[in-house]
């Protein structure tokens, strides 16, 4: 017999129940007419009771009539737990069933605070409620992230274009003139759009879960060389001294255009932060199946509070000195989504304000013949 359609979990259950003792009852009721009364017939026998005798017969009609009061009693007192257990185990699975399936409405409609209790149904309905929990609590993030990101978004790209209106407006009013000094600051304006347009579009590829690392062999020491070269002039207009060292480190096999960018935001952040006659060093040493490429510099510092933050979308430790330093806010998050699409890690260290911080970049040791995938 299979359900009817349309038919709820309460009468499922019944149902299965009641088969259960049916087929209990039935094989009992079997058990007890095909082989009982042959084996309690042996037994009068040997106990001196005559063949075909009325203490025979009556014994048998007792038996019978026992065994079926026995049967038909304990069918009852089946059918009335399975009743009680079936109504008590119901209820609690619709009630859970009914919570889950109105907390993943609320988040349907955008409320992700929602939160289910654990039912106390068994490790497989504590499950569902955790994966549920921690479906809600990563979808609140998410959207928590995104609401502050288009918030920075819309702040960061306010300032330049109030700035560049006013100047227009300025201009047009006869207040200023399209002298050198004017036009400069029109083209830094235009120039800090430019950059954040690029930025962000290079975020939003670095955190692609498919972002593409064409993987081949990295020569480390050539890779500073050629940082040190690329960074040399606004370094040296800034009087901040650049430093490479290079230790005993085999080829790595990375990305090495990907690589770049991560070492290049580094670099380019350590300089921003960096007070002119400050120093800046960038080293590469082997740490078993990593290697690791750190950039140390003795400026602005960070503190403690910050460190864990630096790396988000967005996050300034100081927003007005950093916006003075023309940071979009984002070139360390590129820099850790990319390093992470190497399978590497990122951190940042730091005694604190004044007292320069380093930012350290490991990615493992691979070689083409371990199988590393050209893409991830």
């Amino acid at each position: 017999m299979t359900p009817r359609p349309g038919m709820g979990m309460r009468g499922r259950l019944l149902l299965a129940q009641t088969l259960v003792l049916l087929a209990g009852g039935a094989t009992t009721w079997v058990v007890a007419s095909v082989v009982g009364p042959p084996l309690f017939r042996e037994h009068l026998h040997q106990a001196g009771v005559e063949h075909n005798s009325n203490e025979q017969f009556h014994a048998e009609q007792a038996y019978q009539h026992a065994t079926a009061l026995s049967i038909a009693v304990a069918i009852t007192v089946a059918a009335s737990t399975a009743f009680v257990v079936t109504a008590y185990l119901s209820r609690r699975l619709q009630h859970s069933i009914a919570e889950l399936s109105q907390a993943a409405a609320a988040i349907a409609e955008g409320h992700y605070d929602i939160r289910v209790a654990p039912p106390q149904l068994g490790d497989e309905f504590e499950n569902l409620a955790g994966s549920f929990n921690q479906m809600a609590q990563r979808l609140q993030s998410v959207e928590s992230t995104r609401r502050r990101m288009f918030g920075n978004l819309a702040h960061e790209i306010r300032t330049p274009v109030a700035v560049l209106e006013a100047y227009l407006e300025a201009v047009e009013d006869g207040v200023k003139t399209l002298d050198p000094q004017t036009i400069a600051m029109l083209r830094e304006q235009t120039g800090r759009l430019v950059r954040f347009s690029a930025d962000a579009g290079a975020l939003a590829q670095a955190e692609e879960s498919h972002t593409a690392i064409a993987r081949g062999p990295v020569d480390t020491a050539e890779l500073l060389t050629a940082l040190k070269a690329a960074f040399a002039d606004r370094y040296a207009a800034k009087a901040v001294a650049l430093h490479t060292e290079a230790g005993d480190t085999a080829p790595i096999w990375a990305d090495r255009q990907r690589l770049t960018q991560v070492l290049g935001n580094l670099l380019d952040n350590a300089l921003r932060h960096t007070p002119a006659g400050g120093h800046v060093t960038l080293t590469t040493t082997r740490r078993g199946p990593e290697v690791a490429f750190t950039v140390t510099d003795d400026g602005d510092g960070i503190p403690a509070g910050h460190l864990p933050h630096v790396f988000e979308r967005f996050y300034r430790a100081d927003s007005a000195r950093d916006r003075g330093h023309g940071g979009s806010g984002i070139g360390l998050a590129i820099a850790k989504a990319l390093t992470e699409a190497h399978g590497g890690h990122i951190s940042a260290a730091s005694r604190g304000p004044g007292q320069g911080t380093t930012f350290t970049v490991a990615v493992p040791v691979a070689s083409q013949s371990e199988g590393v995938p050209t893409s991830s």
